[in-house]
């Protein structure tokens, strides 16, 4: 049963995950058809440009940039045997009659309590992600978006499989 509530929780929190694709198509529906000026004044300008020889120009345009510390993962490694233990084994065989032979066998295991602690092994270290959107905006002559996509794309800062979704608020 706690399963079943576990796996529906999981796919309802992964529901809300929106994809790069689907965040293309929402700044396509959105975007295209729209003077690019009015893109850049809202989402900030571009860091590179390319001249087509039709006179349109593809920018690339770089946003939503931050960093996501990932924390170390770590094992715990419990010990197998205790700190401070030891065993003896005496074997003793006697005659006491003739043809009869006593073999007597005790063995003393000697645990003075002490436990090793377990241990904590470093699986993976810390690391520094770094987040953002890259988008390529194909503009015409007179500055009207033709195509715009993403064109790089890390995950979101929570949940999100797509930066470019959290940038473009894209549901």
């Amino acid at each position: 049963m706690k399963r079943l509530i576990l796996l529906g929780i999981l796919g309802t929190a992964l529901a809300g995950c929106t994809t790069t694709e689907e965040a293309n198509k929402a700044i396509k529906s959105r975007w295209i058809g729209q003077p690019s000026d009015s893109f850049f004044a809202q989402y900030g300008p571009p860091v590179r440009s390319f001249p087509l020889n039709n006179g349109g120009i593809v920018y690339t345009w770089r946003g939503g940039e931050t960093t996501q510390v990932i924390p170390a993962e770590y094992r715990t490694i419990q010990p197998a045997t205790p700190l401070a233990s030891s065993s003896s084994t005496v074997t003793t065989v006697t005659r006491p009659d003739p043809g009869t032979t006593v073999t007597e066998t005790r063995t003393t295991n000697l645990n003075l309590g002490l436990q090793a602690q377990p241990q904590h092994v470093l699986v993976r270290p810390e690391r520094i992600e770094q987040l953002f959107c890259e988008a390529q905006i194909t503009v015409d002559r007179s500055g009207v978006i033709g195509n715009i996509e993403a064109s790089r794309d890390t995950t979101g800062a929570g949940f999100s499989l797509s930066r470019c979704a959290e940038v473009f608020r894209v549901q």
